[in-house]
């Protein structure tokens, strides 16, 4: 990355780059090692989804995470964020019971959590949270479609609008987040011929997750895009990596190594400046391997 892209990301750069026609690329992760490793890969924003549930927690759905929760992951993630955009999820039934404590949960992921702005699920019926967090200076990210938070109501997790009624009811709701202040809205699990025609009737940016190549960008779970769940292949996720193989393997030749003695080895031990102990207090030593020197100093040839 040069050093002309390592401007921080803000919600104006992000309205520029669609009015440029440039794609924005999201990343979903939840802690600070990831969001470091995504910030350098040049990941313009960064989501702390409350896929978390699924993903870090082993839920079956999203449902039980709280705002706690995210809070903690957003602060996680913040830390290891220089450039990207931090956005952080709405939790389940953290703004649907009022506009005064939807207010109050939006300012906790900002003030607590370190977000930079927070996305809803919904459309019209969050309409006035939207509009009441925008005018305090929370700005909002939408999410429209497939949303997972509704998971029981659409009968599972199932792409919507594939017919007219509910296409222009999914198009009428991502207008009326536009109108409410939102700066940018999620697409998620419709077809590709709904999510081009509310991208073009949209100025805010739409980001894309199994919605098409003609959303503003794209997003994707890094578990998803690094390939850490072997037995997860949904048609919306390509795989990057093949972590899911690699780390398994990875782990089955450490234990290898620790059962055989050879790891680890001198290069990743420490010595002594010199005896530690009387004679008659020495430590066995070590058998040593067939391919290592048998030194005649340090932890293995003298007194520890």
């Amino acid at each position: 990355m040069s050093s002309g892209d390592c401007k921080k990301v803000t919600i104006s750069t992000l309205r520029q780059m669609k009015g440029d026609g440039d794609r924005i690329t999201m990343v979903t992760c939840y802690d600070a090692s990831f969001a470091r490793l995504c910030d350098r890969g040049g990941a313009d924003v960064l989501l702390v989804g409350d896929s978390l549930g699924m993903v870090v927690q082993g839920e079956s759905t999203t449902l039980p995470v709280t705002i706690e929760d995210i809070i903690y992951h957003t602060r996680a993630v913040r830390r290891g964020v220089t450039r990207s955009h931090v956005v952080a999820d709405m939790p389940f039934m953290s703004y649907q019971g009022g506009l005064q404590g939807a207010l109050q949960n939006a300012g906790r992921l900002l003030k607590e959590g370190g977000a930079e702005s927070v996305k809803l699920e919904g459309g019209e019926e969050i309409c006035e949270a939207v509009d009441k967090m925008v005018r305090a200076g929370i700005p909002v990210m939408g999410h429209v479609g497939l949303t997972p938070q509704s998971v029981h109501a659409m009968g599972g997790f199932k792409i919507q609008g594939k017919e007219p009624d509910s296409a222009r009811a999914i198009l009428r709701d991502a207008k009326a987040l536009q109108d409410a202040g939102a700066y940018a809205v999620v697409l998620e699990g419709m077809p590709v011929e709904l999510a081009r025609v509310i991208t073009a009737q949209l100025s805010i940016p739409t980001i894309g997750i199994g919605a098409g190549p003609d959303c503003n960008g794209q997003v994707l779970v890094i578990y998803d895009l690094l390939g850490m769940n072997p037995d997860f292949a949904p048609k919306f996720v390509k795989k990057y990596a093949e972590l899911g193989t690699m780390i398994p393997a990875a782990v089955a030749a450490f234990k290898q190594e620790v059962v055989s003695g050879e790891f680890p080895g001198e290069a990743h031990s420490f010595h002594a400046k010199g005896p530690l102990f009387r004679p008659t207090e020495v430590v066995p030593r070590r058998p040593v391997l067939d391919d290592e020197e048998d030194s005649a100093t340090g932890l293995y040839g003298v007194p520890v």
